[in-house]
C-alpha cells in the first residue's frame, strides 16, 4: 500500500495538544505519597478475595470472564470544549495521512466522546492525551451510570497519556497485567466505547509489538520514535483511551490509534503498552510531569544492508549513528557503529523498542548495554542523563563562538550605559574575518544591546543568546553619537 493511502487515525473525539503537561494537582485523602499505582492496586486486590485469578485458554475457549473483569473498569468520557475551538480535522498535523473525527455545527459547543481506564479504587483514570486536551469540562461515567466530573492530574503529550481524578470511594479498576510477557498471538480483548455504544468488548490477538509507527506533529522536524502493541481488535472512534486486556482480564495496553484508509476501522489498532503506562501516570500522580532519563543517541535498526556495511552477521539490534553532546552515552563513551544488542539483558530487535525501555527509567538510573565493537561483544554500564522533558541545548563555546562570528566584545560598565541611555549593551572592541564580517557591515564600536529581541550584558549571555540559533540571527543596537537603533540580520551556518 502507497504510504499516500494510509491513513493513521486518532480514535476518538480529542484533540492532541502540544502544550506538553498539565502540572495541575489533585490532592486525595486517599493517595498515600510515594505509592505507585500498582502498590495501590496490589494493596486494594488484597482485601478481594472474590478475584477469580489467572485464566488459561481452554478447549472450549470464551472470554466471558475476562470481559466481566474488565467492562466495569472502563469509563465512558464526554468532552466539552469553547465556542471558539475549532476541529479542522487537518490542522494539527503535517501529514495528509493523519486524520480525525470531527464535526461542527454553528453556535454550539463541541463535545466528544472517548474511553478510559480506573486504574485505582479511589477514582484515578488513565486515558489519552488527546481526548482531554484543551477540554473545558469533562464528564465521567461509569458502567452503572454514575457521573462525576473530573479533573486533569497530569498529561504526557510525549506518550499520549494523560491521568484523571474523580471524587469517588471503592471502584472497580483494572488490575494492571506485564507486557513484556505477551507473545504475538496471544488473544487480547479491546473494550471502550466506539461510536458511543457503551461498554463493548471486542476480541483479536497480538499481531505485532514494539511497533513504531513514525508519527509526525505538526511543527516537528523529526517522527517520533513511539513503540505500540499491534492488534488485531476492532477498535473505532469512542476507543481512544480504553483498554487493551489479556486473557485473564488484566490490563496490558491503553488504545490509542487505528491504521485505515477509510476513518474506520480496518484491520489494525495499536495500543501504548501498560509497562509504560505505569510508569507515566506514577510521575505524573506524584510530581506532574515525567521524568524521562537521557541516553543522547541517534539509533537506526539494523538489517541486511547493514550486516554487510559492518562485516557482521547480525542482522538485528539498532546502531549508534550519531553520539549527541549532554547525554549519558558521550559519557559512557559510546561510539559510532557500535550496536546495540540488549538492555539489561533484555534483547533488542528495533530502536523502538530501545526507547520504549529507556522511557520507562527516570533520570540517574543505572542501565547497561549490550554492544558489539569491532566484532566483540562488551557490557557498557551508564548512568541516564536528566532530560526534563525536552532536548537538550547544544552546548557552545564561548571562545569558539566569538572565533566563528570574528569579533571581541567588552562589557559596558554602569557609568557608559547611563551616558548612552541603555540599560543593556556589549561594545563590538575588533572584528576580524567570520561571520559578521562577511554578513554584515558592522563596524568597530558598535553597541549590541539585544539578539534575537532579548537583552544582552555579557558574554555569556551572548553565548546563551546563539543557542540553537541556525538562522535568522539579529542583532540590535547603537553607534554612540547616531541615535537610531540600528538592526543586522544574518544567518549562522
Amino acid at each position: 500500500m502507497k504510504r499516500a493511502e494510509l491513513f493513521i487515525c486518532i480514535i476518538c473525539f480529542g484533540i492532541i495538544g502540544c502544550n506538553g503537561q498539565n502540572n495541575s494537582k489533585f490532592d486525595s485523602p486517599n493517595t498515600i505519597a510515594g505509592i505507585t499505582f500498582e502498590e495501590k492496586q496490589k494493596r486494594d486486590l488484597s482485601n478481594n478475595p472474590s478475584d477469580p485469578g489467572a485464566l488459561n485458554p481452554s478447549p472450549d475457549l470464551n472470554f466471558r470472564i475476562a470481559a466481566k473483569k474488565a467492562t466495569p473498569g472502563v469509563v465512558h468520557i464526554r468532552t466539552t470544549y469553547p465556542l471558539d475551538t475549532r476541529f479542522d480535522s487537518r490542522s494539527q498535523f503535517s501529514e495528509d495521512f493523519w486524520y480525525r473525527f470531527f464535526s461542527e455545527e454553528p453556535l454550539t459547543k463541541q463535545q466528544a466522546d472517548a474511553s478510559g481506564v480506573i486504574v485505582s479504587s479511589d477514582g484515578y483514570i488513565v486515558t489519552n492525551d488527546h481526548v482531554v486536551q484543551d477540554a473545558e469540562d469533562i464528564q465521567i461515567t461509569l458502567q452503572d451510570q454514575r457521573s462525576y466530573k473530573a479533573k486533569i492530574v497530569g498529561i504526557d503529550q510525549e506518550t499520549d497519556l494523560a491521568l484523571l481524578k474523580i471524587k469517588e470511594n471503592n471502584l472497580s479498576f483494572i488490575e494492571f497485567g506485564n507486557s513484556d510477557e505477551i507473545e504475538v498471538g496471544d488473544w487480547v480483548l479491546a473494550v471502550g466505547n466506539p461510536f458511543n455504544l457503551t461498554s463493548t468488548v471486542t476480541a483479536g490477538i497480538v499481531s505485532a509489538k514494539a511497533r513504531g509507527i513514525n508519527i509526525k506533529r505538526e511543527g516537528e522536524e523529526e517522527a517520533r520514535s513511539e513503540s505500540y502493541i499491534q492488534t488485531d481488535a476492532a477498535v473505532n472512534r469512542g476507543n481512544s483511551g480504553g483498554a487493551l486486556v489479556d486473557f485473564n482480564g488484566k490490563l496490558i495496553g491503553i488504545n490509542s490509534i487505528i491504521a485505515t484508509p477509510t476513518g474506520s476501522y480496518a484491520g489494525y489498532s495499536f495500543a501504548t503498552p501498560v509497562n509504560t503506562v505505569k510508569k507515566i501516570i506514577d510521575d505524573l500522580l506524584v510530581n506532574g510531569k515525567v521524568q524521562r532519563g537521557y541516553l543522547g543517541l541517534v539509533l537506526k535498526n539494523m538489517n541486511a544492508e547493514m550486516s554487510k556495511e559492518f562485516n557482521t552477521d547480525i542482522t538485528t539490534g539498532v546502531y549508534i549513528d550519531s553520539v549527541l553532546s549532554g547525554g549519558a552515552a558521550m559519557e559512557a563513551e559510546l561510539k559510532l557503529k557500535d550496536i546495540i544488542t540488549a538492555v539489561d539483558d533484555h534483547k533488542i530487535i528495533t530502536s523502538a523498542q530501545l526507547k520504549e525501555i529507556i522511557d520507562r527509567h527516570r533520570p540517574n538510573e543505572k542501565i547497561i548495554l549490550t554492544i558489539i565493537r569491532n566484532g566483540k561483544e562488551k557490557r557498557v554500564p551508564l548512568t541516564l542523563k536528566d532530560i526534563d522533558g525536552s532536548f537538550p541545548k547544544t552546548v557552545i563555546n564561548k571562545t569558539e563562538l566569538l572565533k566563528k562570528l570574528g569579533i571581541k566584545v567588552v562589557e559596558l560598565s554602569a557609568k557608559e550605559k547611563k551616558k548612552l541611555k541603555l540599560t543593556s549593551g556589549l561594545k563590538v572592541a575588533e572584528i576580524s574575518k567570520g561571520e559578521i564580517y562577511n554578513n554584515t557591515n558592522i563596524k568597530k564600536g558598535f553597541i549590541i544591546t539585544k539578539i534575537n529581541g532579548k537583552p544582552v550584558n555579557t558574554e555569556q549571555a551572548l553565548v546563551k543568546a546563539f543557542e540553537n540559533k541556525k538562522s535568522g540571527v539579529t542583532l540590535e543596537g547603537i553607534y554612540p553619537g547616531f541615535p537610531a537603533i540600528i538592526y543586522y540580520t544574518f544567518s549562522l551556518d
